[in-house]
């Protein structure tokens, strides 16, 4: 069965760093599409970042240049480098994973999903 186990969140100040882990399980890691979500209070999920198979990623364009994906097969753990974090990336940020190639940002085409871990940046 699939588990995906997220990690790192916490309060950091505007200009501050933090990094996302996402440990996953039960399923073969190094074939699915993974991608990071994350959802403000009142407002929708929306994808932040997702990569593939090959390492091909896709940033949405608020977090271009600040964040970075990336994922270690051999620890089946996928990352969020985030960097010059601002106010408005405040949010529950979620892991996913789906077996089809095509890692994109919408929430519709992941199967699964990890409980999440709080982001919050002061200003």
């Amino acid at each position: 069965q699939v588990q995906l186990v997220e990690s790192g969140g916490g309060s950091v100040q505007a200009g501050g760093s933090l990094r996302l882990s996402c440990a996953a399980s039960g399923f073969t890691y190094s074939t699915y599409s993974m991608g990071w979500f994350r959802q403000a209070p009142e407002k929708e999920r929306e994808g932040v970042a997702a990569i593939n198979s090959v390492d091909y990623t896709r940033y949405v364009d608020s977090v271009k240049g600040r964040f970075t994906i990336s994922k270690d097969v051999a620890k089946n753990t996928l990352y969020l480098q985030m960097n010059s974090l601002k106010p408005e990336d405040t949010a529950m940020y979620y892991c996913a994973a789906d077996p089809r190639p095509y890692y994109t940002l919408a929430m519709g085409d992941y199967d699964h999903w990890g409980q999440g871990t709080q982001v919050t940046v002061s200003p």
